[in-house]
């Protein structure tokens, strides 16, 4: 049995997937600082290609944007995020140049590098709707999903690329199927959660396991998952009233439970299988996420916390991730044996 080799450009990728790592997290933190406005233009900053931080810089700034008086430190949050994403932009550019002059090397992914690239490149527009349009919630999630995307492929890539993980025996369909349900579920509580951020709802409640003292407390669902919100309005801070932001909030909790449980389930069937350090690793990374979004609750959204919880949902996607890939790789052997009956196939003369 030949052993795959870590294919060029591995090094690359996994650089591009540590940062994306700290692109969301500034992502988060600027976000929870309410430092998405913090820079009410595109891509520099009143102007400017950073904060105006001089008296005269400043004067212009405000003379330019009369509505946007200039906030110091939540430009620096804005601009340090943007400046960590542009980065990030250029290293996945160089990984699908790079794919592009390989393409026609053994082993070397095509489709996925250009797809990255698509992607960054509309999180570039996400990134400026979200100023242009002042933080209208369904951009802001969108923009959200798009930075956990982008980390996610480049997991993915960087995974393709490594060429270290042993292969797998094939496994039961079922077991395939849970880790996709898993993973979709997975996504959609992320989104979830960027509309609990964008809507400004992480505090509608305050008390566990109930909310506002009560199992089923007043929730205005139309008004909470209203997705043609009008355009115009500055929603830093949120526009929707107490009930719907509690029925943002509890759609949350309950995503949160229903995920919990498939989680459980999925951790038990891969220990089932003998795949124990993939159990493992899930019903980690699920329990510091538990932990921390119960510590979002009861300490009322503390700062690090909030971030951590960002940090906790990227990891339990990469985890996910991680195993829907192992368990759907084609075992090497399997593909070497393939490769070997065609090849005998071949030597066979037509009609014997």
């Amino acid at each position: 049995m030949s052993e795959r080799k870590t294919l060029p450009g591995f090094r690359l990728a996994l650089l591009a997937t540590v940062l994306a790592v700290f692109v969301v997290l500034l992502g988060a933190y600027t976000r929870l600082t309410h430092a998405g406005l913090g820079c009410p233009d595109w891509p520099g900053c009143y102007g400017f290609i950073g904060v105006p931080m001089s008296e005269h810089k400043q004067t212009l700034a405000e003379v330019r944007f009369p509505e946007a008086p200039v906030e110091v430190e939540k430009g620096w949050n804005e601009m340090v995020h943007r400046y960590f994403a542009g980065t990030l932009g250029l290293l996945i550019l160089g990984l699908a140049v790079q794919a592009l002059r390989r393409r026609s090397a053994p082993g070397q992914p095509l489709k996925l590098p250009l797809l990255l690239l698509g992607v960054v490149i509309a999180q570039a527009a996400f990134g400026m709707w979200t100023v242009t349009l002042k933080l209208w919630p369904q951009v802001v999630t969108a923009h959200l999903l798009g930075g956990f995307t982008t980390l996610a492929l480049l997991f993915l890539l960087s995974l393709r690329l490594s060429g270290s993980l042993p292969a797998l025996p094939r496994l039961p369909v079922r077991l395939r199927l849970l880790a996709g349900l898993a993973l979709l579920l997975v996504i959609c509580q992320i989104a979830l959660g960027g509309w609990v951020s964008s809507n400004y709802a992480a505090v509608a409640c305050v008390d566990l396991p109930t909310c506002h003292g009560e199992w089923w407390p007043a929730m205005d669902f139309a008004n909470g998952f209203h997705l043609s919100q009008h355009i115009g309005p500055n929603y830093l801070g949120g526009q929707l009233d107490s009930d719907a932001r509690t029925a943002i909030h509890m759609t949350h909790r309950l995503g949160a439970v229903l995920l919990s449980l498939v989680l459980l389930l999925l951790a038990w069937r891969l220990r089932v299988a003998g795949l124990g350090r993939l159990a493992g690793l899930l019903l980690l990374t699920l329990a510091v996420q538990v932990s921390l979004g119960v510590s979002n609750v009861l300490l009322h959204l503390p700062l690090a916390v909030a971030v951590a919880h960002n940090a906790g949902g990227a990891a339990l996607l990469l985890a996910l991730v991680l195993i829907n890939y192992r368990l759907r790789a084609v075992p090497l052997a399997a593909t070497n044996r393939e490769q070997a009956d065609l090849a005998d196939a071949r030597l066979v003369p037509l009609g014997k």
